[in-house]
Formats: structure tokens, C-alpha cells, sequence
């Protein structure tokens, strides 16, 4: 009988359902998927989906359970995994969905989804996830309301206008929205608050903030934005990953002599990143030369603004990160070479430790 290297469960997340994928890894590096189950997503579930692992897996091994960071309802399943002492990699969206483009799957469902998971957890070296920090979820859950908080007080606003330029303004209904766009303000600075006492509670992430915030046009919000989206860059390990994650990421189509696409972003990625970043890009823009060379040449080049601001957005993101790894504030006479050789090391390190 051929030994067993690896054991994985790929598991494709919904809202309500569990669909999970048993496969194994033989010494001659054969991959075998061998069962197939679905299980409600509660405490239920995750009980007798335990049960179920527990009986098809060999017990000499660990198991490694592999799924995608998709939103939110991943997160109970992951926490009640660790809390049992399981291995568990969380991977990002994009990174399934370009392996999967690699399968010969003509078919998409839930079913081929957690197949390709698990051969994902297979094939792959994965970083084990930990528990982030509970600071960095109330970051994040304080962000996401703000956000919803701004949108909803924009549109009011709009109305407001609206209202005052009829013909015949309905005074009721102006008193109505006014008083309702006082209470979304007060709530705005209530958060704000909020997002200052939490980062003045941990010395660490307050120190972290205090760095990011030496780019010229980011702020203690965008950088709490940050922070709380990527769990403290827990699962980023290159400026690549996290352009990517962000949905920043380079798209181009080029084929022979006839097929020649503009280069878009992708944005197959954290949406709450980039709308953090939009209004920083326009900061960074007038306050910082550097961006503001950066957006000179390329609208010089193409004319188009827009292309040019996301050019700044992916810039700061990426300088986040770097000064995150190399613990140095901002300095715009730095040598970009310096920078380079800094990042390099750090992540062969990385990969190191890794192997």
C-alpha cells in the first residue's frame, strides 16, 4: 500500500452550505479525490463535518482544512476549526480562481469549486492561519459601517439639493432629511472616535498607524481601513499579493496582430480598499511630489485621469506595505534600490522560515 504525504478537505463556503472535498497525496505525488459531502453552515455542521473527516482520514497525519476568504462566512467555520486544534489555510479569492483556470473544468458549480480547493491545499506549500486580532475585526467592522454611514449621507445630500431646487420646495420634507442627515454625521464622528480610542489600545497597531500615516495623504482612517481589510497584512506576503487583493492588479489582452485590449485593473478584489485609497491618490496627488510625478506623466501619456489616479492608489497601497515590512517611516529623498534590496531580503526570509 503507497503511503500517504499530504491530507487536505477543500471547502467551498456559502452562506448556508458547506461543500467539502476529501483528497490525498500518495508518495509517488498522485492526487486522489475520494468523497464528496455537503454540511449546513452552523455549529451543527461544523460538528458533524468534524465527525465525518475524523472517519475517511487516515490518523497518523494531520488533516489540512483549505478555503477561500470569501466575505464573512468563512469566519465561524475557521475560528471553530482552531478552537479544535486543526491545521487551516485561508487562501485568497484570486488565487482559486486563477488555479482553477489551469483545470480542464468546463463545468463551474460548487461541487468542482471545492475539488479545485482541495487539490489547491495539496499541491501547494500553505501558511497555516491564525486568529487575527480582535482589534484588527473591530477595525474592520467600524470601517465597513463608516463607509455604509458616508454612502447613505451622500445620497441624502443629493436629495436635500434636489428638494431646494423644485419649483416648490416641500419645507416639511427638507426638515425630515436634514434632521436624518444630522444623525448620520453624529454617528460619523461617534466611529471616528471609536477607531481612536481602539488603535490608542494597543501599542503596537498604534505605533503601525502612526507609520502609514507618514505617506503624504494617508490618513488615520484609510490606514485603519487597511489594517482591519487585510488583518494587519497577515495573509500578504509581497507587494504583488497585495495589489491583487485590492483588485489593483494589471489586466491586458494582447494576442497576434489583431487582438490589442487597453490595460484595465482587475477588480477582482477587496472593493472596500480601493474606495479607502480613491480620496488619498487625490490627497497624495497635491500634497506629494512623488505622486504628483507619477500622475504628470502618465495623463501627459494618455490623456486619461482617471487611469493615472488608480496609478497613485496602487502606489500608496504598495508603499504601505513596504514601510509595514521594513518598519521605517516615509521618506521621499529614500533610494528606491535601497527599498528594493530591503524587500528582497525580507521575503527570502520569509520563504525560509516557510521551507
Amino acid at each position: 500500500m503507497k503511503s500517504i504525504l499530504k491530507q487536505a478537505a477543500g471547502i467551498d463556503v456559502a452562506k448556508n452550505e458547506l461543500v467539502v472535498c476529501l483528497g490525498r497525496m500518495d508518495q509517488e505525488v498522485t492526487i486522489e479525490l475520494f468523497a464528496h459531502k455537503n454540511f449546513e453552515n452552523s455549529k451543527k455542521g461544523f460538528d458533524l463535518l468534524i465527525k465525518w473527516v475524523g472517519k475517511m482520514f487516515s490518523s497518523e497525519m494531520p488533516v489540512r482544512f483549505v478555503m477561500e476568504a470569501t466575505g464573512v462566512y468563512h469566519e465561524s467555520f475557521a475560528y471553530f476549526l482552531i478552537d479544535k486544534g486543526q491545521e487551516v489555510s485561508i487562501v485568497l479569492p484570486n488565487k482559486i480562481s486563477s488555479y482553477f483556470r489551469t483545470l480542464d473544468v468546463k463545468t463551474e458549480t460548487d461541487k468542482t469549486a471545492s475539488e479545485a480547493i482541495a487539490r489547491f491545499g495539496l499541491e501547494r506549500k500553505l501558511d497555516l492561519w491564525k486568529k487575527p486580532k480582535e482589534l484588527f475585526k473591530q477595525l474592520k467592522q467600524l470601517t465597513s459601517e463608516r463607509v455604509q454611514i458616508i454612502d447613505e449621507r451622500t445620497v441624502l445630500k443629493n436629495q436635500i439639493h434636489a428638494e431646494k431646487n423644485e419649483a416648490f420646495p416641500n419645507q416639511s420634507s427638507l426638515k425630515r432629511m436634514k434632521i436624518r442627515l444630522a444623525i448620520l454625521e453624529k454617528q460619523d464622528d461617534e466611529i471616528q472616535a471609536e477607531l481612536r480610542i481602539l488603535i490608542k489600545k494597543d501599542s503596537e497597531v498604534q505605533k503601525l498607524v502612526a507609520l502609514l500615516c507618514t505617506i503624504p495623504g494617508i490618513g488615520i482612517l484609510t490606514a485603519a481601513t487597511v489594517l482591519g481589510e487585510t488583518n494587519g497584512f497577515d495573509l500578504i506576503r509581497n507587494k504583488r499579493q497585495i495589489t491583487s487583493y485590492a483588485g489593483l492588479d494589471v489586466k491586458q489582452k494582447d494576442s497576434g496582430t489583431s487582438v490589442h485590449k487597453k490595460p484595465r485593473i482587475s477588480k477582482r478584489g477587496n472593493k472596500h480598499l480601493r474606495k479607502a485609497l480613491h480620496m488619498s491618490a487625490l490627497c497624495s496627488i497635491r500634497c506629494n511630489d512623488n505622486s504628483k510625478a507619477i500622475f504628470v506623466r502618465l495623463v501627459s501619456r494618455n490623456g486619461i485621469k482617471m487611469q493615472a489616479v488608480v496609478a497613485v492608489q496602487r502606489r500608496l497601497l504598495e508603499l504601505m506595505f513596504i514601510l509595514y515590512k521594513i518598519q521605517k517611516p516615509y521618506d521621499k529623498n529614500f533610494n528606491n534600490s535601497q527599498t528594493k534590496v530591503i524587500i528582497i531580503e525580507e521575503e527570502l526570509k520569509e520563504e525560509l522560515e516557510l521551507t
